[in-house]
């Protein structure tokens, strides 16, 4: 009969407990900078695997129909979070935004000058008299003044086209002879599925300084630190996972929508895997304030900032 009223007793508790409204998960929005793709696998990674769940966190992933709008957002308040690149939030603070980078996705510059590796640029000091394409001007025209300087150039000795987003097309079609601004992980390889091998220079062997190409941005009069700081924990859990499981984890990251399980993002993750930010939250103050300078110097700042003002380690407030 113990043993009776001890299961019954157990048996109550249970009901009860389960009977009790769980606790709701805190909504967060999250705007990407782009459409899902491989740069985007810790996020993918820790949704579909109940990381953000378990930090108490509802993720919304909102994929922009503009990618300029999602840093304007967060700054208007409309968001929580979004993804952004470390160029550009020293140009956006400058132009008054307020933002600042509470995180790191991608911890290496992605940009490349990429060129035909059949085709006549072999060195730098080739593009004297080439065109260039490019997609965004400002920081990558910067990036190519740097890289010409680097081979004795100067940028009236090559041609800027714009060539909007049609990176690798405009360098196999000959219409530049290279262009800024292709990523190493996706346009050299969409370029090889093409049956056209590129190259790369790597901006920050050629007097770029080193900088993060995806970064996470919030508004710092508005942002909730502890959802950001758990936010960041469970994508820092996703890429443990993703170094620990690549494989498992693209077929993840694949699961998420049809259109990812092809050859080009399953070779853009695998190139990208290492790229990823082993510490999202921690912040290197050096490489942002050389960054500033570089911008200073070419005319794209009127004045330096501290770091402070442009980039927070979010785990010390």
């Amino acid at each position: 009969m113990r043993r009776l009223a001890g299961l019954a007793g157990t048996a109550l508790a249970f009901a009860l407990l389960t009977s009790l409204p769980a606790f709701a998960a805190d909504r967060m929005s999250l705007l990407l900078d782009w459409y899902v793709n491989p740069d985007h696998g810790p996020i993918i990674v820790a949704k579909e695997l109940g990381y953000f769940d378990e930090a108490g966190l509802d993720v919304e992933i909102v994929a922009p129909a503009d990618p300029s709008a999602p840093p304007k957002l967060v700054a208007a308040g409309k968001a929580d979070l979004a993804i952004s690149y470390q160029p550009q939030i020293h140009l956006q603070i400058a132009e008054g935004l307020p933002l600042k980078r509470v995180g790191t996705l991608i911890a290496s510059p992605l940009n490349c000058l990429m060129v035909k590796d059949d085709g006549p640029i072999r060195e730098l000091s080739d593009l004297k008299g080439r065109k260039i394409g490019y997609s965004v001007s400002g920081v990558e025209t910067a990036q190519v003044r740097a890289l010409l300087a680097r081979a004795g150039l100067s940028a009236d000795e090559v041609e800027m086209v714009n060539v909007n987003w049609s990176l690798a097309p405009s360098v196999m079609s000959g219409q530049v002879d290279a262009v800024i601004g292709a990523y190493r992980n996706v346009e050299l390889i969409q370029m090889e599925l093409e049956g056209v091998k590129g190259r790369c220079f790597f901006i920050e062997e050629q007097g770029v300084p080193p900088y993060d190409e995806l970064i996470y941005v919030a508004n710092p009069d508005t942002m909730d630190a502890d959802k950001v700081r758990r936010f960041l924990d469970a994508t820092e859990r996703a890429t443990q996972y993703i170094m620990n499981h690549p494989d498992k984890s693209f077929e993840i990251y694949a699961g998420y929508a049809p259109e990812l399980d092809d050859e080009l993002n399953k070779r853009s993750f695998a190139e990208t895997i290492r790229r990823f930010a082993l510490r999202p939250a921690a912040l290197d103050e050096g490489r942002y304030a050389r960054f500033e300078t570089f911008l200073k110097e070419n005319d794209l700042i009127e004045t330096e900032r501290p770091v402070s003002d442009i980039a927070i380690d979010i785990t010390a407030r």
